[in-house]
């Protein structure tokens, strides 16, 4: 993207962002995106160029949780210093975020922010688990992110297998664009390049080994993802790597690598759940008591549904699951040593009520 041709639309800027930053009183400062996160600094572009950015101390003072502080994707007003340096007075309000849980924290962590579109990557391996997307299904519609699926190493699989993944895929999430791709092949990169938009930010998420960043190179036709070198002080000289970088597409396009994460936990999702899972939320409201949790009661549709396999069984645990984590995430962590028994109770009668369906 050309430095000098840059305009803060270019960055994803828009009438959101703008009155947020006249409403909080904060035109004296330059608005900026947080295009990098370091362990104690950030990466900020604006019009003029690039900043590392720390956060005042009274900021760090004053924050209550981690996302009180800046994440990447975030607009944020700064006072520009020399050197290339810049102090971060104030963060914009978000309009999405994506966040997960981890299961021995009580706090969030955010992943990225003010995203349009989550591609979240399934490769074709061993490790290919339909239940892991859910997981990132529910925090991408939690956040109010268009979800999209990304298939990749396509070429390790025949193409008889492929479709018939496809097909699944499609009969569990009615409502889910595919996109199949190989890097070997080069299967499937046309289709993404043109779903990508000019200053809309995109947002690549899943496990380790997927091949997220090499997606992502190949957008960018060149091997740019790599550890730099940054000094937090001098802003030379030590060697760190990033967790998350938001790089910028010849079209135009905004896209953020992640790091693999082998834990996804679903934090405060019950909306999410209940549009992921709309077909269940659906046929809970027919159950015969209010409160069913459509594990054992008499009656319930749900389990009924499962029983005459018009509800996908696989689903119904997963979303068994899911439900009780998004609640037991909800407790503090009093509330959660006294409940930690009964969680895994609950789980086994769950598998239990499910043997009996067999």
């Amino acid at each position: 993207m050309d430095k000098a041709k840059i305009i803060l639309e270019d960055l994803g800027y828009n009438k959101f962002f703008e009155s947020s930053w006249k409403s909080l009183e904060l035109t004296k400062y330059s608005v900026a995106r947080v295009v990098a996160e370091y362990k104690e600094a950030y990466r900020v572009k604006n019009t003029e160029g690039e900043f590392l950015a720390k956060v005042t101390g009274k900021h760090m003072f004053v924050a209550t949780k981690r996302e009180d502080y800046p994440a990447v994707g975030d607009w944020v007003a700064i006072e520009i210093l020399p050197e290339n340096k810049a102090i971060i007075r104030g963060i914009l309000p978000r309009k999405t975020i994506l966040k997960k849980k981890y299961s021995n924290r009580q706090e969030n962590q955010i992943i990225a922010t003010n995203i349009n579109t989550a591609f979240i990557v399934e490769s074709m391996d061993r490790d290919y688990n339909l239940n892991r997307f859910e997981r990132f299904f529910v925090l991408a519609i939690e956040g109010n992110i268009t979800p999209v699926m990304i298939l990749s190493k396509t070429d390790l699989i025949s193409k008889a297998e492929l479709v018939n993944r496809i097909n699944k895929i499609q009969n569990r999430f009615t409502s889910i664009n595919v996109i199949a791709t190989s890097t070997v092949t080069e299967e499937g990169f046309k289709e993404l390049n043109n779903y990508i938009e000019k200053g809309k930010t995109y947002c690549f998420l899943g496990s380790s080994g997927v091949g997220k960043s090499t997606l992502i190179n190949k957008l960018l036709q060149k091997d740019e993802i790599k550890t730099r070198e940054m000094g937090l002080v001098t802003g030379k000289g030590k060697h760190t790597t990033t967790t998350r970088e938001m790089y910028f597409l010849e079209n135009g396009g905004l896209v953020i690598d992640n790091p693999g994460t082998r834990e996804v936990g679903v934090a405060n999702s019950d909306m999410g759940i209940q549009l992921v899972f709309d077909d269940i939320s659906q046929l809970s409201k027919e159950c015969r008591y209010s409160d069913c949790t459509h594990t054992n009661e008499p009656g319930c549709i749900v389990l009924k549904a499962v029983d005459e396999e018009k509800l996908d069984k696989e689903k119904y645990t997963n979303y068994i699951k899911l439900k009780k984590e998004a609640e037991f995430y909800k407790m503090t962590n009093l509330e959660k040593r006294k409940k930690d028994r009964k969680f895994g109770q609950f789980i086994k009668k769950a598998k239990k009520s499910l043997e009996t369906i067999k």
